[in-house]
């Protein structure tokens, strides 16, 4: 119990990463207007996509607990997802799929984030792009484009490899475990031997290891109580807590 109340995003990964994908956000005008734009005229994603930030806040989801919105997310990353939201319900998959790479590819870093966090709202004509664009969001160094890129489109579509190296990414760039989609239920052997071998060359280099990876670590312990997902129930069939979906 005590390490479930240290580690509360714990609540939340151990089977199938089950942070929602529908998106409550604030209500604001602007973007109540810029939606309905959207879904008449759908280039017009071009203008208002950008302009979210200014107009409905760049404030996180959940300051209290996430105040950098790497788990959650900020006001603006929501708001750009109903308006992706909007364009999939208008355009055919293939010309989706080539304005969310547009959106994403010629987006400052919030656009960007934006895109990466409104993947699992989007439908499958987009799978194929979205991993490229989760790829991208993983080379950088910007803990908010890791953080999202590692959200539940990773945790469902990711290769078991890649994922891992996402998972080592975040240790690097100071993102929290918390805003990992799936940590428990795909971490493996694998990953525990990579963390104890980053930890042992931090050591070597006389380098503190910090706590998310000493929570790593400690997995060990934790995925032993923990009872495994049914053989058929991998990270492609698996819905929030462990549901098929």
């Amino acid at each position: 119990m005590a390490y479930k109340e240290e580690h509360p995003w714990l609540e939340t990964s151990v089977y199938g990463g089950s942070r929602p994908t529908t998106l409550p956000e604030p209500q604001h005008d602007w973007l109540a207007d810029a939606e309905r734009r959207v879904r008449e005229w759908p280039g017009t994603i071009h203008q208002e996509f950008p302009l979210a930030g200014r107009m409905v806040g760049r404030e996180p989801v959940r300051p209290d607990t996430d105040p950098q919105g790497l788990v959650h997310g900020t006001v603006d990353d929501r708001a750009r997802g109903r308006l992706l939201t909007v364009l999939a319900e208008t355009l055919p998959g293939a010309v989706l799929a080539s304005e969310v790479e547009k959106l994403y590819r010629h987006g400052d870093d919030a656009e960007r984030r934006g895109v990466l966090r409104a993947l699992p709202l989007l439908p499958d004509s987009v799978h194929r792009v979205g991993l490229e664009l989760v790829a991208d969001g993983l080379r950088t160094n910007d803990p908010r484009l890791v953080a999202a890129a590692m959200g539940p489109f990773a945790g469902r579509h990711l290769s078991q490899d890649q994922w891992r190296h996402g998972v080592l990414k975040c240790l690097f760039t100071g993102v929290t475990l918390g805003a990992v989609s799936d940590l428990v239920a795909r971490t493996d052997s694998e990953l525990l031997r990579m963390a104890h071998d980053l930890a042992e060359e931090r050591r070597a280099a006389d380098r503190e290891i910090d706590p998310e990876l000493r929570t790593l670590l400690g997995m060990t312990v934790l995925l032993s109580l923990v009872p495994p997902l049914p053989e058929d129930c991998g990270p492609e069939h698996c819905g929030p807590e462990g549901s098929r979906s």
